[in-house]
């Protein structure tokens, strides 16, 4: 038991490295705070949860092998090289599909409530 213990206390250490020390970790924190209060605020149904949280799942577990990939890649290869630059972009491109997708089922989740809400 001690070393699940300590396993989810390493995992618990990284989201926070995530979210306080990267600068699109703590944007990534900011969207997930943001969904999660807007969800509540709307009494979001089950399936609209469901939609949400795998969201902000998806793009916070991938901005956080994107974050881990980029310090690795730079403690390995600390010079600029053509091959790491790639494999930064391509990381990095996973992110940012993950984030379009989000928004887009952001706006389809949200976007009946805020209109009913504006009364339009």
């Amino acid at each position: 038991m001690k070393r699940e213990i300590q396993s989810f206390r390493a995992a618990f250490k990284g989201l926070l490295e995530l979210w306080i020390k990267e600068r699109h970790g703590r944007f990534h924190l900011l969207a997930t705070v943001l969904a999660l209060a807007g969800g509540f605020a709307c009494g979001l149904q089950t399936f609209e949860w469901i939609a949400v949280l795998l969201c902000i799942a998806l793009v916070n577990g991938l901005e956080a092998l994107n974050s881990a990939l980029e310090k690795t890649l730079d403690l390995l290869h600390p010079d600029t090289h053509p091959a790491v630059g790639r494999a930064k972009d391509l990381a990095a491109g996973a992110v940012l599909v993950a984030a379009i997708v989000a928004a887009v089922v952001g706006l389809l989740v949200f976007g009946p409530y805020v209109t009913e809400a504006m009364g339009l």
